[in-house]
């Protein structure tokens, strides 16, 4: 016997989903093979299929689409947008908006107090024989001093493995 209902749930990725009979509001499992080929099954259509029991479990069989779909699919905004675009641009709105009013706030906080604090020990050096020059290791370098100046000025260098401030202390500071 034939029966009607909406397919509620929809996974692609797997190939299955679930038909909600409306005189009843029971889910029966529909597998992607029982759909006719061509299209891919759409949350919301009306379906018209046959039910089997195998072990128990329910199972909707040979699905034909109807010629109507559920109106939540066919409604059109004043722009002519489907129901479903509507609310997706405005989601995306709020979320831009959200975003922009957090990176307001994150540009009006002022500095962290470590910043300062790196620019106060550069000022204390003037001149220095070494310079930043794209070494970040300690095979790079040539002497302790060098790599105590690398870990203090420069930026990116990975030469303070167990983060005690001290570098290179299997090559150079031990």
């Amino acid at each position: 016997m034939k029966q009607h209902g909406i397919l509620k749930k929809w996974n692609d990725e797997r190939g299955f989903g679930f038909i909600e009979l409306p005189s009843t509001g029971e889910e029966v499992f529909v597998h992607i093979s029982e759909f006719p080929r061509g299209t891919r099954p759409q949350v919301g259509e009306l379906v018209s299929f046959s039910v089997e029991a195998n072990d128990g479990k329910r199972r909707a069989t040979g699905i034909r689409r109807t010629a109507t779909k559920s109106a939540p699919s066919t409604r059109r905004s004043p722009l002519g947008l489907s129901s479903k675009v509507v609310p997706t641009i405005l989601s995306f709105s709020a979320l831009v908006a959200i975003a922009g009013y957090g990176y307001q706030e994150f540009l009006s906080k002022p500095d962290q107090p470590s910043i300062p604090q790196v620019e106060s020990n550069l000022s204390q050096q003037p001149s220095s024989r070494f310079k930043c020059d794209g070494r970040t290791q300690c095979p790079q370098m040539t002497s302790c001093e060098e790599a105590k100046y690398f870990l203090a000025h420069c930026p990116n260098v990975q030469m303070d493995g167990n983060g005690d401030g001290e570098p290179c202390e299997q090559q150079w500071c031990n």
